[in-house]
Parts: structure tokens; sequence; C-alpha cells
């Protein structure tokens, strides 16, 4: 080892003064300390606060908001009451996964739930109604929770920036113990050094830092001397050109705040489309399943077709080539019974894996929404009458078959949102969250502009400070005790110019802004013509899917009629089998065709609600629809 050494290291100092000393130093480190589960549940309720304040801002309303999963999720309920197959206990819940034996936060332990084959046996099928979906999704799907977490950072960063402009208090303590070998015999001393600070950034841009000092020598070697030292600072820094003003010291807040309010537009934007698409693909399922049950009374109807055939054919009066016939679209019916079933049964597994719910889960769809759907549309399309041939042909029997044709544009009120187009656009403008987001950006980049233009300003700040005291060490060690004499003090007054001589950075960075300026303007012009082109294509949809549900509806009554005559006939000898198969093809077209458009209906009306942002949607995820009688009501008046 050399003779020349500086030992320096943190050991338990021998003496009552030294043990005293480092025991009031871990209580002042402990009493400062808080959890990390306190930490996050103070993060909580900043965040909600924030959040709070801010959907009024944004919505002009409050409603709950957490980003905490139900401590009992369907998905986590499926897969133990059900025994479904998963491969970690990942897949389940974060409850179940095993965590480090040093994992910050307090969690209950669950035991292991047994890997289970799912069987008829093992739970009963789980009916979710539309509502109930729509709960569900919002409880358990993904991409929900993702859009719901993107608004708490946000609130989280606005934090964070708030945080410059707070008053901030730090405090560091130390305790060293040296011992120094270089002069033979040992020196044996002890320092300690508190420092607490405060600063606090002002709106103008001056900033105000003051600080204490207190520092403790003591020698445990010679002649044990002991001084203890204190010093005080304190700065105050001005900018008076590049960097002052409110507007520019306050833009990284202002911006904070408004990428909160974003965030919860583009959340409540997402609420709408993600219900939508919910329904959509519920009523999707509904519509694979509506096929299938067509294509089995299909497939039951032609087997019958068929024996009548067969018997036709044992007593001569057919021939043997229609019953052939009618045995090929028997097979081609079975064909179509068992592709219709695996279409719904993939779809079904889509749609619950858009609930956030494995899909093997037993978890079906209330059979009888779509025939509710079918009720009201044909309540409020004014069931047609099939015996009434087509507008075209009114005048058909006084007018004769030369007469001209006369074509009917279709009628351009029909369901209660066909709304007007002007009226229907002008909510839409007023309503859309993603407009006024797009108006926030350009407003944004306005302020950008002008921060860009201040980096390009000379730098001129006037600093002032002033300390009193002294500090102790090893070397002062036999001085007396340091004490604040301000009459004694250094005070200091300065003024830092930093010409704008070199400013090529600054230069591109101010035209980038403007650059982003103009398409900031370019986007809101984009997104509110998108939003009329969305709301006439809506409008046109309504219109189109309302004029198919009248065709279909006296399509389905007339194919029924069709397929009852031609089996008379083929009894009565005076039809082919080709008929009667032609007939039923006809009529299963139409049924299919039918609850087709039955769901693009209602999914129009509820697309038309979303694009006009009058769809509101609460925490839970289920939607309160446009009460468009209302505004009929306000057209008329």
């Amino acid at each position: 080892m050399s003779s020349s050494m500086n030992a320096r290291y943190s050991v338990r100092v021998p003496g009552a003064c030294a043990v005293a000393f480092l025991a009031a130093f871990g209580a002042l480190i402990s009493s400062g300390c808080k959890s990390p589960a306190q930490y996050r549940s103070e993060a909580d309720g900043v965040a909600a606060e924030i959040i709070t304040h801010k959907q009024e801002e944004a919505l002009g309303r409050t409603e709950p908001f957490t980003i905490e999963r139900p401590e009992d999720t369907l998905r986590r309920r499926l897969f133990l009451d059900q025994g479904l197959v998963y491969s970690s206990p990942v897949a389940i819940d974060t409850s179940f996964v095993e965590l480090p034996a040093d994992w910050p936060e307090e969690t209950a332990p669950h035991e292991p739930h047994p890997v289970r084959e799912v069987t008829d046996e093992d739970g009963q099928t789980l009916t979710l109604t539309l509502f109930q979906a729509l709960e569900v999704a919002a409880a358990n799907a993904r991409d929900y929770q993702a859009q719901k977490e993107n608004v708490f950072r946000a609130a989280l960063a606005l934090d964070l920036e708030a945080q410059a402009f707070r008053s901030t208090f730090r405090g560091l303590t130390n305790v060293i113990f040296t011992s120094d070998l270089s002069r033979g015999s040992p020196d044996n001393y002890v320092t300690s050094a508190t420092n607490v600070s405060w600063s606090q950034l002002l709106a103008s841009g001056a900033t105000v830092t003051t600080g204490l000092a207190l520092d403790l020598v003591k020698l445990l070697t010679g002649t044990r001397d002991q001084s203890l030292g204190i010093t005080s600072d304190t700065t105050i820094s001005v900018p008076l050109l590049r960097g002052a003003g409110r507007r520019i010291v306050m833009e990284p807040l202002t911006q904070a705040e408004r990428n909160v309010v974003y965030a919860i537009h583009d959340f409540e934007r997402f609420k709408r489309t993600f219900a939508v698409r919910v329904a959509s693909s519920y009523l999707s399922v509904l519509q694979n399943l509506d096929q299938v049950r067509n294509a089995e009374e299909n497939y039951r109807s032609l087997i019958i077709s068929t024996r009548r055939a067969a018997r036709l054919a044992d007593a001569g009066r057919l021939p043997e080539i229609q019953l052939d016939q009618a045995r090929q679209d028997e097979l081609r019916a079975r064909d179509r019974w068992i592709t219709a079933r695996q279409r719904y049964e993939s779809a079904l597994d889509g749609f619950r894996i858009t609930l956030g719910l494995p899909p093997d889960a037993l978890v079906a769809l209330d059979r009888d929404e779509l025939d509710r759907l079918a009720a009201v549309a044909r309540e409020a399309l004014d069931e047609v009458d099939d015996d009434t041939p087509a507008p075209e042909n009114d005048d058909f029997d006084e007018l004769g078959v030369d007469a001209p044709v006369r074509l009917v544009e279709p009628e351009r009120e029909g369901g209660p949102y066909e709304l007007d187009e002007d009226i229907a656009v002008g909510i839409a403008l007023e309503n859309r969250l993603d407009l006024r987001t797009r108006l926030g950006e350009v407003h944004d980049l306005q302020r950008r502009v002008i921060v860009a233009a201040d980096a390009l300003r000379a730098g001129l700040t006037l600093e002032g400070s002033a300390s009193a005291g002294q500090r102790r060490g090893r070397g002062t060690a036999g001085a007396d005790n340091a004490q604040l004499r301000f009459e004694d003090g250094v005070y200091r007054v300065g003024l830092f110019a930093d010409l704008p001589w070199e400013r090529t950075a600054q230069r591109n960075a101010y035209r980038n802004r403007l650059i982003d300026y103009e398409r900031s303007v370019r986007s809101y012009q984009e997104t509110e013509d998108r939003i009329k082109q969305d709301i006439r294509n809506a409008l046109r949809n309504l219109q189109s899917s309302r004029e198919a549900i009248r065709i279909q509806l006296g399509a389905v009554r007339i194919a029924e009629r069709r397929v009852e005559s031609t089996r008379l006939f083929l009894d009565a000898g005076r039809a082919q089998i080709r008929d009667v198969l032609e007939a039923q093809e006809s009529l299963i077209t139409a049924q299919n065709q039918l609850a087709a458009n039955l769901v693009s209906y209602r999914v129009a009306e509820l697309e038309l609600q979303r694009d006009m942002g009058v769809l509101e949607v609460d925490e839970k995820g289920v939607w309160d629809e446009y009460d468009a009688a209302a505004q009929r009501s306000q057209e008329h008046n």
C-alpha cells in the first residue's frame, strides 16, 4: 500500500456525538421518504383532479374516470368459471401473474388456477344483449383501456410542466468519515453538510433561488476541535429580451394543458367510434346467425322437395333428371348451411376478441336483437304492402304497355335520422371534437411561431446575487462557529448580453414553424371537408338502405308466395322441379339480403350520429342516442 493514501469512505463513527448525529441523519432521511404505493396514489389523485377540470373545459360536463381495471373482470370470470385453456396466468389477469420478490406494490396472492379442457359441463353460455356487450367492451377491450391511459398520461405530463412554476424545495444531507494516512499518523475527522434550497420560476421568466448550507466538522484525533459553518445565497435572474414575457415562458405549460384537452377530445371521439364498431360487429354476427337460420330452413325445405320429387318420380309423374336436380340442390343447400355455420362461428370469435374476451369463451349474443331491429324498422318505415306495384307502374292499367316509363326518385324523408343535409352538416361542424382539436392546433402553431420568433432576438439578462456566512472544512475545524452577518455579505448585480450573431438553427426553426402553421390550417380545412363528406355519405346510405329494406320486404313476401305456389303447381303437375328450386333459391337470397339491409340501415343511423358528434357515450360504454324528433320539431318551427 502506498505511503500516500487518502481513504474516504462512510463508516459508523465512534463517539457519542457522532452516533447521535448519524441517528438524527437517518431519522431525517426516513421522514422524507414515501412508499411507491403512496407515490402512485398521489399521482392518481393529481391526474384525476386535472382530468375532471379539463373535462369541464373540453366537454362542458364531467364523468367518472379511472384507469384502474375492475378487480373482477368478465375475462377473469370466464377463465375461472368456464375453465378455459391458457398457457400462462398472464392470460387471465395481472392479479394472477407471479411477481418478483422485490416488487414495489403490495398485492394479494392468488392460488394458481388449474388448466382444464372446456366442455359443455364446465359452465353455461353467457348471452349478451347489445347494451351489455357495450359495457363489457368498455371494461375489457384492450384498445379502450389504452385510450384511457393516453388521457391519464397527458394529465401527468401537464402536472410535470406545472411543477416548473411551483415553489420547489430541495434538501441534501451527507455525513462523511475521513481517515487521512498520508502524514504517517492517522488524521480522522467527520464532516457533515446540509443544503436546503428554494426556487421559484415566475410567469414573467424571472427566477428566484435561495439556499442555506450548514457544515459541521469534528476532529476525532489531535485537538478534537469542531466548528459549525453556515452560509446563505440568493440569486435573482430576470430576462429582459429573449425568453421574457408570459406568453413565451408559459408556452410549455399552455401546450401541456391543450394536450390534455385534445386527449379528452380523442377519447370521446374514440368512445363513439368504438361503440358504433361494437354495435356494427354485434349486428354483423347476428346477420351471420340469421343466414345460418335461413340456410337451415332452406336445407330442410329442399330435403322435403327432394322427397316429393322422389315420390313423383316413383309414380312416373316426374322425369329422373328433375329428381337429380333436386338432389343436387339439396347437396348445395347442405354445403351452404355448413359454410354459414362456420362463417358465423368465425365472426363470433372475432367479436369476442373485440370485447377483450378469449375467443373460446362460452359467450353468445341475443338472437332476438335482430328480430327487434326488424320490427322497429318495419314500424318506422311503414311496412310495405307487396300487393302494391312499384311507383313507376302505378298507372299501368290506364296507361298501357306503350306508355312512357316514369321513374320516381326515392323519398328524401323516411327514418327519424334522415335530416336535411344542411342541418346535419351544421350539427356536425358544431359538435365534432376532432374539428375542435384541429382548430386548437392552428392556435398552438400560432403560439409556436411567436416562440420561435422570440428565439431570434438577443439575450439580455439582469442578474443579482447575495451571499453571507462561511463554510467549514478540515482546515477550519479550529475556527469559531460561523454566523450569518448580512452586513458582511457579498452582493453582485450583473447584466449579461447574448448578441444574435449566429442564429442559423433558430432561423430554420422559425421557418419550419411557419410551414407547420400553414399545414395546420390545411389540416383543419381537410378535416372540415371530410366531415361534410361523411355526413353526405351517411345520409345517402340511410336513404339507400331504407329503400332497399322496402324493396326486400316486398321481395321476401313475393318469394314466399312463389315457393308455395310452385309447390302446389308441382303437385298438380303444372310445374317442374326446377321452378321449385329457383323459387327456394330466390327466397333465401331475399331473406339474407333483407337482414343485411336491416343491419346496414341501423349501422348507418349510428354512423350518422357518430359523424355528427351527437352520439353520447358514458363511462360505461353505453350510448345515449340523439333526439332527432326534437331537431325535426325545431326545423318545422
